[in-house]
């Protein structure tokens, strides 16, 4: 095979073996991240046939958590983050807690030393960004409360996580006897505090305006192209940057980066632009985890690898669930953040390499961890499964009721009006037609603009209007008007034509901010557009034009 390299060899051999296993996944009703993790195991090494390169693979799904970790920002504002700290930050250092006792327990079980422990019980007390971002994605779950805990849960698992990372090495040299004491891990620990701190400082001193002005000058440029590389740009530069300079993980990095853009007008945007990657780096990150798999380890260690397992899968979720119920969040909320925490991903592959590096694991502990996280993964969608049965089932004496109130909506929405955002222009128009009496149904997808337009008293649908089953649960069937209020031009076109696809007879109302907005709003179905600059100069062209004289 002369044209033959490793990199093309990897990502063909692993998107096309993971396309296949999806498909098949999907055709058998079962999640097709366990199709992808399958795939994985194909072309792995230990079984027979074609062997991509797992290095290569790894770092590619390295692109593809730093992707999501940004997608997931552009969603998740500063003031979400901080709503969830008062239980995100003792919630996920109990679990931490919980887990690494319970690993530590087997380890010493097995007859390992404490720190083997240590290090085995915190690979398994961290969950996988990869895993449960998907999770919560596909139940749209991401702009929900359970949603923004479940995130700021794993921010706080990072932020442990690369503490330990960093400070692993001096204990490691203190306790094979090299000469490093406590006062160097002090101020190493002291070094990365504030390594951490200074990189959020710098991302919300500086770059929280650097990043929103830079996209804003390439938006203005026309270039859909540009546009589109510049989004690429911050966020794997960002990612790359804050790994390179301050220490910390490409995902938190990234998360940074996109929540800080997520603050600006060009957020939906940009990410739709950085959607497609998404998706195809996140399939080669499960293809990776599979490549890791050795089926022998469940024939040589089955009852460690069944202990393992039920760390992962039940004693991180009880201790979890327990916390979240303390706190006193109902259990539809406990059971969620327990099925997304039951699972472990990237950074407990990292914890495994370097502790097995150090000499401090054993190979079988990092055998262990690897088997544990190939099955935790595989289990997860059937835990959800499962938790979604548990809350659908304690949900039976209301479903009557929700029907009769989902029905009175309905009746309450027919001939009313769709407004699409809730910024400075769709709130006035909200409140406007409130006070006249019309009917109206917002939608939006950031969770803090949805709240405020619930507390000014409107009916709100929470998503992306593009979306046909958004607009579906808006009404758009039964809606008179459709009055579409964020800025951007091109994505008010694409909802406005979704708008027109489900109902033909719609009088739709956009607005524009260039010549070719308006040409393109035309042109996807939008039957009246407002361009701010021309109606400003028209008003004033009207206060300049001379009176006519009163009469006497």
């Amino acid at each position: 095979m002369p044209h033959h390299t490793p990199l093309i060899g990897t990502i063909v051999a692993g998107l096309v073996v993971a396309f296949f296993m999806g498909a098949l996944a999907h055709r058998l009703r079962v999640s097709p991240v366990a199709g992808y993790l399958f795939a994985g195991v194909i072309v792995g090494p230990f079984t027979p046939g074609f062997v991509a390169d797992a290095s290569l693979a790894n770092e590619l799904a390295e692109l593809g958590v730093i992707l999501l970790m940004f997608g997931v920002g552009l969603h998740f504002s500063l003031r979400d983050l901080l709503s969830v700290r008062k239980i995100a930050i003792p919630g996920a250092l109990t679990q931490i807690t919980v887990a690494t006792l319970l690993g530590l327990a087997l380890a010493l079980f097995l007859g390992w030393s404490i720190l083997a422990g240590l290090v085995f019980g915190l690979a398994l007390s961290v969950a996988s960004t990869v895993v449960l971002l998907r999770a919560m994605q596909a139940r749209d779950l991401i702009n929900t409360e359970r949603g923004r805990i479940a995130v700021g849960w794993l921010i706080v698992e990072d932020l442990a996580m690369v503490l330990t990372l960093v400070l692993l090495p001096p204990i490691a040299s203190m306790v094979t006897g090299d000469a490093v004491g406590g006062t160097s891990i002090a101020t190493t620990f002291g070094i990365t505090v504030l390594k951490v701190g200074g990189f959020i400082a710098f991302m919300l001193i500086v770059a929280r305006r650097l990043i929103p002005a830079a996209l804003h000058w390439v938006a203005h440029t026309g270039s859909r192209e540009l546009f589109r590389l510049a989004v690429l740009a911050i966020a794997l530069g960002v990612a790359f940057g804050a790994a390179y300079v301050f220490d910390v993980s490409f995902a938190l990095g990234a998360f940074f980066a996109g929540m800080i853009l997520g603050e600006s007008q060009l957020s939906r945007r940009a990410a739709e632009e950085t959607l497609p990657l998404r998706d195809a780096f996140a399939v080669l990150f499960f293809v990776s985890v599979g490549m890791l798999f050795d089926p022998r380890v469940v024939v040589e260690q089955p009852w460690p690898l069944l202990a393992t397992v039920a760390i992962i899968i039940f004693g991180k979720s009880i201790a979890a669930f327990a916390i979240v119920r303390l706190f006193g969040h109902p259990t539809r909320t406990a059971l969620t953040i327990s099925a997304s925490l039951a699972q472990i991903g990237e950074f407990s592959f990292i914890l495994a390499g370097l502790g097995t590096n150090l000499g401090i694991l054993p190979p079988e502990g990092r055998d262990l961890i690897l088997a544990g996280a190939i099955l935790s993964i595989f289990a997860n969608p059937f835990v959800f499964t499962a938790v979604a049965g548990r809350l659908g089932a304690a949900k039976k004496a209301a479903v009557a009721e929700a029907r009769e109130v989902e029905r009175q909506r309905q009746e309450e929405r027919k001939e009313h009006t769709l407004l699409i955002g809730y910024g400075r222009v769709g709130s006035l128009v909200g409140q406007g037609a409130k006070k006249a009496g019309r009917a109206v149904v917002v939608v939006e997808d950031e969770a803090d603009v949805a709240r405020a337009a619930e507390e000014d008293g409107l009916p709100v649908v929470l998503g992306n209007a593009a979306t046909a089953s958004v607009l579906l649960e808006a009404g758009i069937e039964d809606a008179k008007r459709l009055v579409i209020a964020i800025p951007e031009g091109f994505e008010a076109g694409a909802i406005a034509d979704q708008a027109r696809k489900l109902n033909p007879e719609i009088t739709i109302y956009a607005r524009a901010h260039s010549d070719s907005e308006v040409d393109h709003l035309l042109q996807a179905g939008v039957d009246q557009v407002i361009m701010g600059e021309r109606e400003i100069a028209t008003r004033l062209l009207e206060l300049m034009a001379p009176r006519p004289p009163a009469a006497h």
